[in-house]
């Protein structure tokens, strides 16, 4: 990338950030703002910027970004209250996300039957994990009960991390059954990658943790270099985890999970200071998407993509999570609510990166275009939607309250985790809630 490129680039960041405020005001995200700013910029735009799919920046600030996101994401999940509290999350991950891979496989075979069953498997699993940030409003609006938003916050803080090793194995299972050279060694690795990563990420963690603990116990620990060693321990873990033979990705979730558990001193500073560096390289990828991957797509358009793409994002998701709640005695609004919002963003961009730099699939081709198209919808609709589907479930819940119906389930109080922010400032929730 010359200087030039990224002076564009750098640029249009800080042009956003002087006026993050009233835009944010509006239906205009983040991820919306820089997708189109990268599109302008891209071949198919002013043609200012041309970027090769295999650049090697593009897949650098990928795997930065992929480390810091598994990190943050898992060390602000108190698993403690996550059993206690959070009945609705967990239900949605671990019974709601198993059926959205098999309903996007099942999808896949009819809309898009020239996939291989192990490649529509490879697509659900990388377009299963969602992402809170690209409708923010949902999340952060106190007219959302805190039950709904922190279900959605916290179910997009862990799914990633628990789609990732499903991801792994597939691919090594398809590089397996496509006659690699290392065909027979394909078990072996993969069991290395997925106890090898966990452990390396549970020591570095756990002991970072405590030692941090007792620094800030003694004074030997400025604020400062508190964000800092906290961040650091994010890449230790993952070059740890590399070295050993693990997974490097795996041992930062797990990292960030043993971490945010075992700290005694934390504050919304350390998150706050590890939110900004993530935000800017999530502004930086959703630029890269929108610059790099989307023109790769726009000539293969097709139908079928976009009916899977519309499909994964509505039924595909929706079905599965009124499923996994059967028996939460939740309203169907509610589930409605849920069902839609749960835009595909960051995650899947960055686990399609890792699938073209790992695997060797026969229809790779297709299935990066239907995961771009999918992902520039849900930035789109997920955008789009935010504010007027906060206001349209507040007024239906009000029509309900009046009635006298029961809304217990949804007004029951839970712990409040923190949120993962796209870059908006506080002024968006405020805007929501006027």
């Amino acid at each position: 990338m010359s200087e030039a490129n990224l002076l564009l680039i750098l640029t249009g960041i800080a042009l956003f950030a002087l006026f993050s405020g009233p835009i944010s005001r509006g239906s205009l995200t983040p991820p919306m703002t820089f997708c189109a700013l990268g599109l302008l910029f891209s071949p198919i735009g002013f043609g200012w910027i041309d970027l090769a799919l295999d650049n090697a920046i593009i897949h650098a600030v990928a795997e930065i970004t992929l480390i810091l996101v598994l990190f943050t994401d898992a060390a602000r999940i108190d698993l403690k209250t996550l059993r206690t509290d959070h009945d609705v999350p967990v239900r949605l991950l671990f019974v709601g996300m198993p059926l959205t891979i098999v309903a996007g496989v099942l999808t896949a075979q009819v809309v898009l039957p020239e996939l291989l069953f192990i490649e529509a498997l490879v697509l659900a699993v990388i377009l299963a994990p969602t992402d809170a940030a690209l409708g923010q409003a949902v999340v952060s609006s106190t007219r959302v009960p805190e039950r709904i938003r922190q279900s959605l916050n916290v179910e997009s803080g862990l799914n990633d991390g628990i789609a990732l090793p499903a991801l792994l194995f597939v691919i090594s299972f398809a590089a397996g059954t496509h006659g690699s050279e290392h065909q027979a060694d394909w078990i072996p690795f993969i069991i290395k990658q997925i106890t090898f990563g966990p452990l390396a990420g549970i020591v570095v963690g756990w002991v970072g943790a405590r030692a941090i603990n007792a620094a800030i116990e003694r004074g030997f620990l400025t604020h400062e270099f508190c964000n800092i060693y906290l961040l650091s321990l994010a890449f230790i873990a993952y070059l740890a985890s590399e070295l050993i033979g693990g997974n490097g990705f795996i041992a930062a979730f797990v990292a960030g999970m043993a971490t945010g558990n075992t700290l005694k001193h934390v504050n919304e500073e350390i998150y706050e200071f590890a939110e900004s560096e993530g935000q800017l390289l999530n502004l930086i990828i959703f630029f890269l998407f929108g610059v790099a991957l989307l023109p790769k797509v726009w000539g293969h358009l097709s139908w079928d993509i976009v009916a899977y793409a519309l499909l994964s994002l509505t039924l595909v998701r929706m079905i599965p999570v009124f499923v996994s709640l059967i028996g939460k005695r939740l309203r169907w609004e509610t589930t409605l609510f849920l069902g839609w919002f749960g835009p595909r963003g960051l995650a899947s961009i960055l686990f399609v990166l890792l699938v073209l730099d790992h695997a060797s699939l026969t229809h790779a081709s297709l299935v990066f275009d239907t995961v771009i198209v999918t992902v520039a919808l849900s930035v789109l609709l997920h955008g789009l939607t935010a504010l007027p589907g906060v206001s349209a479930y507040a007024a239906a819940l009000k029509i309900c309250q009046r009635r006298g119906d029961d809304l217990s389930s949804e007004q029951q109080t839970v712990t409040l985790m923190p949120l993962r922010l796209s870059a908006a400032p506080e002024s968006e929730s405020a805007a929501v809630d006027d």
